[in-house]
């Protein structure tokens, strides 16, 4: 019996924790990197203490939502990359993928990745780098897996995929980043140009004898 109330009690904590992140997720799309506790409390009918007992601070919500977006981004990026097509194709479709997604929700993409500095809030001080680096190692380590399941780099390839992994995720962040602000030419022309810039030694690697190919 006290075993199945437990169990109860967590799905409704769980429950709960899902219905918070989603009002977050509505205040972030609004507000961007100037969404506060405040706003986010008020949107899900609850006060500040209790928004902060399930988050602990802005810092665990903001983790919680990174982990959620990113899951998301993940699953969309490995879909990329084993659906049916040439490599060239498939090298395009997943830095497509990446950029599609933070053009479709970009202040969701700023609220991760920088901080509300036109912000008044008590919260301006909130350190945003220092937990947007854990997301953008995350994806890094995901994508030099693929790559090492996938691809014969030969002696150390193992090293050389995370290199690779880590240095892929820096330049579409980077590049991506700069895109949006500015957007000097389509997403189309972008996804192209830096396709280019990786398809050196990736054009010419074996696939990985028993992997799943890429």
């Amino acid at each position: 019996m006290e075993t199945s109330q437990r169990d109860d009690q967590q799905r409704a904590a769980e429950r709960r924790r899902k219905e918070l992140l989603e009002a977050a997720d509505r205040v972030v799309l609004r507000d961007g990197p100037g969404a506060s506790m405040n706003a986010i409390a008020a949107e899900a009918g609850i006060t500040k203490p209790i928004l902060y007992r399930h988050f602990g601070d802005k810092g665990g919500l903001y983790r919680a939502l990174a982990v959620r977006h990113t899951d998301a981004l993940l699953a969309g990026l490995r879909a990329a990359v084993d659906a049916p097509a040439e490599r060239r194709a498939r090298v395009e479709n997943t830095l497509d993928t990446y950029l599609a997604a933070i053009e479709a929700r970009p202040q969701v993409y700023r609220f991760l990745m920088h901080p509300a500095e036109e912000s008044q809030s008590p919260e301006q001080g909130f350190d945003v780098g220092r937990h947007s680096a854990p997301l953008l190692r995350r994806m890094g380590e995901e994508l030099a897996q693929v790559i090492a399941e996938r691809v014969d780099l030969g002696p150390g390839g193992d090293e050389l995929a995370r290199v690779w992994g880590h240095g892929i995720v820096g330049m579409m962040h980077a590049a991506g980043d700069w895109w949006l602000g500015e957007r000097p030419c389509s997403r189309e022309e972008l996804v192209r140009s830096l396709a280019d810039l990786l398809w050196g030694r990736l054009a010419g690697a074996d696939n990985r004898v028993g992997g799943p190919g890429f």
